[in-house]
Protein backbone atom coordinates (compact mmCIF):
# COMPACT_ATOMS: atom_id res chain seq x y z
CA UNK A 1 0.00 0.00 0.00
CA UNK A 2 1.27 3.26 -0.81
CA UNK A 3 -0.40 7.14 0.48
CA UNK A 4 -0.91 9.23 -2.73
CA UNK A 5 -0.44 12.95 -2.05
CA UNK A 6 -1.86 15.81 -4.70
CA UNK A 7 -0.15 19.12 -4.70
CA UNK A 8 -1.11 22.69 -6.20
CA UNK A 9 2.01 22.43 -8.63
CA UNK A 10 1.41 21.23 -12.47
CA UNK A 11 0.00 18.00 -13.49
CA UNK A 12 1.94 16.01 -16.07
CA UNK A 13 -0.17 12.46 -16.05
CA UNK A 14 -0.13 9.80 -13.89
CA UNK A 15 2.67 7.43 -13.52
CA UNK A 16 0.07 4.88 -11.56
CA UNK A 17 -3.10 5.55 -9.58
CA UNK A 18 -4.18 4.65 -6.41
CA UNK A 19 -5.43 1.02 -5.82
CA UNK A 20 -7.64 -0.44 -2.70
CA UNK A 21 -6.34 0.07 0.29
CA UNK A 22 -4.00 3.31 -0.62
CA UNK A 23 -4.46 6.47 0.98
CA UNK A 24 -4.88 9.65 -1.11
CA UNK A 25 -4.24 13.22 0.52
CA UNK A 26 -5.08 16.64 -1.56
CA UNK A 27 -3.57 19.31 -0.15
CA UNK A 28 -5.17 22.58 -0.97
CA UNK A 29 -5.11 22.94 -5.08
CA UNK A 30 -4.35 19.34 -5.40
CA UNK A 31 -8.18 18.75 -5.00
CA UNK A 32 -8.29 19.78 -8.89
CA UNK A 33 -5.68 17.10 -9.60
CA UNK A 34 -8.07 14.56 -7.91
CA UNK A 35 -11.29 16.11 -9.93
CA UNK A 36 -9.54 15.93 -12.99
CA UNK A 37 -7.81 12.52 -12.59
CA UNK A 38 -11.45 10.82 -10.85
CA UNK A 39 -9.84 10.33 -7.82
CA UNK A 40 -11.64 10.71 -4.29
CA UNK A 41 -9.46 11.35 -1.73
CA UNK A 42 -9.18 9.91 1.70
CA UNK A 43 -8.52 13.52 3.20
CA UNK A 44 -8.41 17.05 1.85
CA UNK A 45 -6.13 19.52 3.77
CA UNK A 46 -4.98 22.60 3.40
CA UNK A 47 -5.38 26.08 4.40
CA UNK A 48 -7.12 26.93 0.88
CA UNK A 49 -5.43 29.59 -0.85
CA UNK A 50 -5.50 27.78 -4.21
CA UNK A 51 -8.67 27.53 -4.72
CA UNK A 52 -11.56 29.96 -5.31
CA UNK A 53 -13.84 28.13 -2.88
CA UNK A 54 -13.87 25.47 -0.28
CA UNK A 55 -15.03 22.47 -1.84
CA UNK A 56 -18.14 20.51 -0.74
CA UNK A 57 -16.41 17.53 1.16
CA UNK A 58 -17.16 16.01 4.19
CA UNK A 59 -13.26 15.15 5.02
CA UNK A 60 -11.95 18.16 5.01
CA UNK A 61 -9.17 19.48 7.56
CA UNK A 62 -8.69 23.71 7.15
CA UNK A 63 -5.52 24.76 8.69
CA UNK A 64 -4.39 28.72 9.06
CA UNK A 65 -2.86 30.66 6.36
CA UNK A 66 -0.30 31.32 8.61
CA UNK A 67 1.81 28.12 9.98
CA UNK A 68 5.35 26.61 9.25
CA UNK A 69 4.43 23.51 7.09
CA UNK A 70 3.47 24.24 3.54
CA UNK A 71 -0.13 22.11 2.82
CA UNK A 72 2.20 19.69 0.83
CA UNK A 73 4.26 18.92 4.00
CA UNK A 74 1.41 18.81 6.04
CA UNK A 75 -0.14 15.88 3.70
CA UNK A 76 3.26 14.09 4.03
CA UNK A 77 2.74 14.22 8.06
CA UNK A 78 -0.60 13.20 8.01
CA UNK A 79 0.79 10.07 6.10
CA UNK A 80 3.71 9.46 8.21
CA UNK A 81 1.51 9.61 11.09
CA UNK A 82 -0.72 7.00 9.97
CA UNK A 83 2.49 4.71 9.70
CA UNK A 84 2.92 5.14 5.25
CA UNK A 85 6.62 4.44 4.29
CA UNK A 86 5.94 5.25 0.69
CA UNK A 87 4.66 8.41 -1.09
CA UNK A 88 3.54 9.25 -4.58
CA UNK A 89 3.41 13.22 -5.29
CA UNK A 90 1.75 14.78 -7.56
CA UNK A 91 1.55 18.22 -8.53
CA UNK A 92 4.80 18.73 -6.60
CA UNK A 93 7.02 21.03 -9.39
CA UNK A 94 6.21 23.17 -11.63
CA UNK A 95 3.54 26.02 -11.16
CA UNK A 96 4.46 29.50 -10.82
CA UNK A 97 6.04 28.98 -7.91
CA UNK A 98 9.64 27.69 -7.69
CA UNK A 99 10.01 28.26 -3.91
CA UNK A 100 7.37 25.03 -3.07
CA UNK A 101 9.24 23.24 -5.86
CA UNK A 102 13.03 23.38 -4.10
CA UNK A 103 10.59 23.01 -0.38
CA UNK A 104 8.76 19.40 -2.05
CA UNK A 105 12.46 18.37 -3.19
CA UNK A 106 12.97 18.98 0.92
CA UNK A 107 10.27 17.55 1.86
CA UNK A 108 11.95 14.08 0.32
CA UNK A 109 14.93 14.15 2.75
CA UNK A 110 12.44 14.98 5.57
CA UNK A 111 10.69 11.25 4.35
CA UNK A 112 13.74 9.72 4.15
CA UNK A 113 15.00 10.98 7.46
CA UNK A 114 11.32 9.28 8.73
CA UNK A 115 12.10 5.81 7.78
CA UNK A 116 10.10 7.07 4.02
CA UNK A 117 10.50 7.17 0.55
CA UNK A 118 8.64 9.82 -1.42
CA UNK A 119 8.69 9.91 -5.36
CA UNK A 120 7.85 13.38 -6.91
CA UNK A 121 6.97 13.41 -9.88
CA UNK A 122 7.09 15.87 -13.08
CA UNK A 123 7.16 16.19 -16.67
CA UNK A 124 8.53 12.23 -17.49
CA UNK A 125 11.34 13.47 -14.74
CA UNK A 126 10.61 12.37 -10.83
CA UNK A 127 13.05 12.72 -8.03
CA UNK A 128 13.50 10.65 -5.10
CA UNK A 129 16.04 10.76 -2.00
CA UNK A 130 17.96 8.61 0.03
CA UNK A 131 19.48 8.81 4.03
CA UNK A 132 22.56 6.43 5.20
CA UNK A 133 21.07 3.50 2.53
CA UNK A 134 20.68 2.45 -0.74
CA UNK A 135 17.88 2.44 -4.00
CA UNK A 136 17.64 0.44 -6.37
CA UNK A 137 16.52 0.68 -9.77
CA UNK A 138 15.09 -1.11 -12.49
CA UNK A 139 16.98 -2.29 -15.56
CA UNK A 140 15.81 0.74 -18.07
CA UNK A 141 17.07 0.55 -21.65
CA UNK A 142 17.77 4.47 -21.60
CA UNK A 143 17.20 7.63 -19.40
CA UNK A 144 18.83 9.98 -17.12
CA UNK A 145 20.29 9.57 -13.62
CA UNK A 146 21.43 12.19 -11.78
CA UNK A 147 22.95 12.01 -8.16
CA UNK A 148 22.94 15.28 -5.85
CA UNK A 149 24.05 16.09 -2.14
CA UNK A 150 21.74 17.61 -0.31
CA UNK A 151 23.10 19.21 3.41
CA UNK A 152 26.50 18.01 4.86
CA UNK A 153 29.16 15.89 3.03
CA UNK A 154 27.87 12.80 1.63
CA UNK A 155 30.08 10.61 2.18
CA UNK A 156 30.95 6.35 0.91
CA UNK A 157 28.80 6.94 -2.08
CA UNK A 158 28.70 4.62 -4.76
CA UNK A 159 26.84 4.27 -8.09
CA UNK A 160 27.14 0.42 -9.55
CA UNK A 161 25.18 -0.49 -13.18
CA UNK A 162 24.68 3.04 -14.67
CA UNK A 163 26.85 4.42 -17.88
CA UNK A 164 29.30 6.16 -14.91
CA UNK A 165 30.25 4.52 -11.60
CA UNK A 166 31.56 5.67 -8.64
CA UNK A 167 33.01 3.63 -5.62
CA UNK A 168 32.88 5.19 -2.13
CA UNK A 169 33.44 8.73 -3.00
CA UNK A 170 32.19 12.12 -1.42
CA UNK A 171 29.79 14.39 -3.01
CA UNK A 172 29.23 18.08 -2.23
CA UNK A 173 26.41 20.22 -1.79
CA UNK A 174 29.01 22.97 -3.88
CA UNK A 175 29.61 20.59 -6.95
CA UNK A 176 27.23 18.69 -8.97
CA UNK A 177 29.60 15.50 -9.81
CA UNK A 178 26.84 13.06 -10.67
CA UNK A 179 24.90 15.08 -12.63
CA UNK A 180 23.79 13.31 -16.55
CA UNK A 181 24.50 9.93 -15.80
CA UNK A 182 22.64 7.04 -18.08
CA UNK A 183 20.64 3.90 -17.45
CA UNK A 184 22.23 1.09 -20.16
CA UNK A 185 19.58 -1.87 -19.55
CA UNK A 186 21.59 -2.93 -16.25
CA UNK A 187 19.83 -2.70 -12.76
CA UNK A 188 21.14 0.47 -11.06
CA UNK A 189 21.90 0.65 -7.33
CA UNK A 190 23.42 3.64 -5.42
CA UNK A 191 24.30 3.87 -1.95
CA UNK A 192 25.54 6.42 0.74
CA UNK A 193 27.20 5.15 3.99
CA UNK A 194 26.92 8.54 5.81
CA UNK A 195 25.17 11.39 4.28
CA UNK A 196 21.76 12.35 1.96
CA UNK A 197 21.23 12.31 -1.87
CA UNK A 198 18.58 13.62 -4.08
CA UNK A 199 18.43 11.63 -7.16
CA UNK A 200 16.63 12.32 -10.55
CA UNK A 201 15.68 10.26 -13.20
CA UNK A 202 14.20 10.97 -16.63
CA UNK A 203 12.95 10.21 -19.58
CA UNK A 204 13.50 6.40 -18.41
CA UNK A 205 12.14 3.47 -20.73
Amino acid sequence: MACYVFAAGTHYGLESRPQSGDTVIAADGGWKICEKENIVPTLLIGDFDSLEQMPDFPNTRRLPVEKDDTDTMLALKEGLENGETLFHIYGGLGGSRTDHTVANLQALLYLAEHGARGILYGNNESFTAVKNGRITFPPYSGGTLSVFCIGEDAKGVSIRGAHYSLDDAVLTAGFPLGVSNHFQGEPVEISVEDGSLIIYTGQVC
